[in-house]
């Protein structure tokens, strides 16, 4: 009997203390903006309500500098960059941009690019609608290529960020590039006839 009083008082006292952790949780978040805003001074929000007239405007009509920037690795005998080095945006409106690309070796090459987005803090910012990026490329020994990009730039970009470059690293595919290759050779090795007997 005494077994079942005390695993029933266990019980209720982790109930007891779940329940005060919970509460202690949820009136963290008020205890820090009361100590934020009256002990220290910091206003930690501006609602909607108090924001300035026109602040969604002027947000939208912000204008950002993206550079652009590209390279290959050194197993890649690719030449890559970009056809425009820098672009004038206007954020939440959609860009596109080009990259070139020309394969300078004499077989069939698969290459595949990594982006990279600086400063770091904006790449939460920096949506790619269309981008060749992560998917695997394959150029034919001596072709050029204009691979596009399409982008947007959140306006909720943080205001002390004016310029954001973008930049894309190809490196070779080596298992889809022996594959091409392979391929390659098929197509072009002849089916000779048969002789008869």
């Amino acid at each position: 009997m005494s077994g079942k009083r005390s695993s029933t008082a266990g019980i209720g006292k982790m109930l007891l203390a779940s329940a005060a952790a919970f509460a202690f949780t949820f009136s963290l978040v008020p205890l820090y903006r009361i100590a934020c805003e009256k002990v220290f001074g910091i206003r930690l929000d501006n609602t909607a309500a108090e924001a300035p007239a026109g602040a969604g405007a002027a947000a939208e009509a912000r204008m950002v500098t993206v550079e652009f920037d590209g390279g290959v690795n050194s197993a890649l005998p690719w030449s890559f960059r970009p056809n425009q080095a820098r672009m004038r945006v206007q954020v939440g409106q959609q860009y596109e941009t080009t990259y070139y690309a020309h394969n300078d070796g004499d077989r069939a090459i698969v290459g595949t690019a990594t982006p990279s987005v600086a400063p770091a803090r904006a790449s939460g910012y920096f949506a790619k609608t269309e981008c060749f990026c992560f998917t695997a490329q394959t150029l034919a020994a001596g072709e050029t290529r204009d691979m596009p990009v399409r982008f947007i730039i959140d306006p909720s970009l943080p205001a002390d960020v004016r310029t954001i470059t973008l930049s894309y690293t190809f490196y070779k595919n080596d298992v889809l590039t022996e594959r091409a290759q392979s391929a390659a050779k098929a197509t072009a090795s002849p089916i000779l006839p048969h002789a008869a007997p």
